[in-house]
């Protein structure tokens, strides 16, 4: 049963391996997840699509490589990508990089535990996406 407290940590846990050398820690509430997502150098994500689940990314250090669609652009500190529900894209990060994103409504597949990385109310998560 997720708890309901509304102050969190990632202080002293263990990042979630995502995929191979892709970690991340993750807080959600009802309607959005947001993740704190590092990729070690030369990893990758390839060509995937959120169906049901828009993205937003704002890059803390380092760079990546993302193509969204037929559109790539090399992404530093400071910038941000949006990728709406639906569209395929892929990230590389030659020499690692380390970002935030939001995502909404909560994919469960980027959740780690769900005791402790949600918040949920009296709507209880009804609208987070099972993958």
């Amino acid at each position: 049963m997720p708890d309901s407290r509304p102050f969190r940590t990632w202080g002293g846990r263990e990042a979630f391996e995502f995929v191979d050398g892709v970690r991340l820690h993750a807080i959600g509430g009802e309607q959005v997840l947001l993740c704190r997502v590092h990729y070690e150098p030369g990893k990758q994500v390839p060509w995937h699509a959120h169906e049901d689940t828009e993205q937003v990314m704002f890059i803390l250090e380092g760079e990546v490589e993302m193509t969204i669609e037929d559109e790539t652009a090399t992404l530093k500190p400071g910038d941000v990508a949006v990728v709406n529900r639906g569209l395929h894209h892929k990230l590389h990060s030659e020499g690692g990089v380390t970002f935030m994103e939001a995502l909404a409504p909560v994919p469960l597949d980027h959740v780690p535990d769900k005791s402790l990385d949600l918040v949920l109310g009296p709507d209880g998560g009804s609208q987070h996406v099972e993958h």
